[in-house]
């Protein structure tokens, strides 16, 4: 049997992990970061996220058609993650206050501003961490795999976003107390550049990696020909495109919710999150490396089942005593994680079973589309309009010069994402029967 390599893992885990980390904080902590120190303003946020989505699968179609141009994938992984970082430490800088005295503006004006640039600056971070991570690093880990053990790697893969998470949602909470926002986000950033230097000296291309395609395959990806020759592919994509879907409809708003709604501590939310985590991640090693010897395609109905599971429960479980709710959500949040964890492996072990060969870089892009672009787009746009209906209001609006929506996130969002997650069923019996067919 052939072996990733201890190297190659080594690379896997460094560079997922902190990739990971900064998604995580963009996904999570940039919108707890413009709701706590800008304005409570979830309009903003949901831009912020749709914003975000859209740069990232720009950016992703040419990078990763460029990669397979190039036929390198050390570069843009290294020099993108040393920028990254460079974005990541200058946007905990932002604050109405430093813009107000820059522009000589007046607070309201200075907050309408500040959350402008907020928008800009999460895109600028964006267009690296989509350069070196999205496109370069998934398609090095594409050519420097194989079949026999991707599953394997899928299940790692699947759960550094997890380990992220917990470091995020948890110590990052705790540590923003500490030593507040600003500093945080440089240290992080710092962390980012120093492995993108180090890459430039361990990362290695696969000896198979040759120079391949032009600029006109960005759309590649997107003719009917390659569609209909490669269906178990976008398939696949599709089921990926409603998971992400039904995660967005409540992911941004998620440590908000826990925080305005439950009434979680930082403390409180930390713990819940993080031994759902630690559970989910070491129940999901074992079913991860059960799908390299069982049919994967058939596991996603119990992955799909799990998810839609728990999303039901964390909707369900709001009660008069604090601690049962704690308790409760937690597991609720266990059995969403599971889910999401399984759907995650299974889904990406077969989209790079089935990634035609010389292509793993130009069809990056359209991996983005559906896993990136539609679910940052769609997801908030349901999840916002479902807060905005609820309307449930803040409990402490503030100062009569601060900028808000007046409401905060709803349990609703969590039945809304449960609900559209059940699309995957209907999907997987024409996956099998497509595969069945390749």
């Amino acid at each position: 049997m052939k072996k990733f390599g201890r190297l190659n893992w080594t690379i896997l885990i460094i560079f997922g992990l902190i990739g990971q980390i900064a998604w995580s904080v963009e996904n999570m902590y940039f919108n707890v970061f413009v709701f706590d120190t800008i304005a409570k303003d979830l309009d903003t946020i949901t831009l912020m996220v749709q914003a975000s989505g859209v740069t990232a699968t720009l950016v992703t179609l040419i990078a990763g058609t460029l990669s397979d141009k190039i036929g390198n994938r050390n570069k843009f992984i290294s020099i993108g993650y040393i920028i990254w970082g460079v974005t990541v430490a200058l946007f905990g800088m932002l604050s109405p206050e430093l813009v107000g005295s820059l522009f000589n503006l007046e607070v309201t004006k200075a907050i309408t501003l500040c959350l402008a640039l907020v928008v800009i600056s999460d895109c600028v971070m964006t267009l690296f961490g989509s350069t070196a991570n999205d496109a370069a690093f998934n398609a090095w880990v594409t050519d420097n795999t194989e079949k026999e053990y991707r599953g394997s790697v899928e299940g790692v893969l699947a759960i550094l976003p997890l380990i992220a998470m917990l470091i995020v949602a948890g110590g990052f909470g705790i540590l923003v107390e500490m030593m507040g926002y600003s500093t945080l986000f440089l240290v992080l950033g710092i962390v980012i550049s120093i492995s993108g230097i180090i890459g430039v000296f361990v990362i290695k291309d696969s000896p198979k990696l040759e120079k391949s395609g032009t600029f006109k395959d960005i759309i590649y990806g997107f003719k009917g020909s390659v569609i209909k020759s490669n269906k178990p592919f976008y398939l696949t994509l599709l089921i990926i495109g409603v998971y992400g879907i039904a995660c967005q409809i409540f992911m941004p708003y998620l440590i908000i919710y826990m925080k305005e709604y439950l009434g979680f501590s930082v403390i409180e939310y930390s713990v819940v999150f993080g031994g759902a985590i630690i559970l989910s991640a070491l129940i999901n090693l074992y079913l991860t490396k059960l799908s390299d010897s069982k049919d994967k395609t058939k596991m996603l109905y119990l992955a799909g089942f799990i998810f839609a599971i728990g999303l039901l429960c964390m909707y369900l479980f709001k009660f008069e005593n604090h601690i049962a709710t704690l308790i409760l959500f937690g597991i609720g949040g266990f059995i969403m994680i599971s889910g999401n964890i399984l759907i995650s492996s299974l889904s990406g072990a077969i989209v790079r079973d089935y990634t035609p060969k010389g292509c793993a870089g130009k069809l990056q892009g359209v991996r983005m589309v559906f896993s990136v672009l539609l679910p940052m787009l769609i997801g908030p746009l349901i999840g916002n309009a479902i807060n905005k209906k609820m309307n449930i209001p803040l409990p402490d609006l503030g100062s009569a010069d601060t900028m808000t929506t007046s409401y905060i996130p709803a349990p609703e969002i969590f039945l809304a994402g449960a609900l559209f997650s059940l699309i995957i069923f209907v999907i997987i019996p024409i996956l099998r029967k497509s595969v069945k067919e390749n």
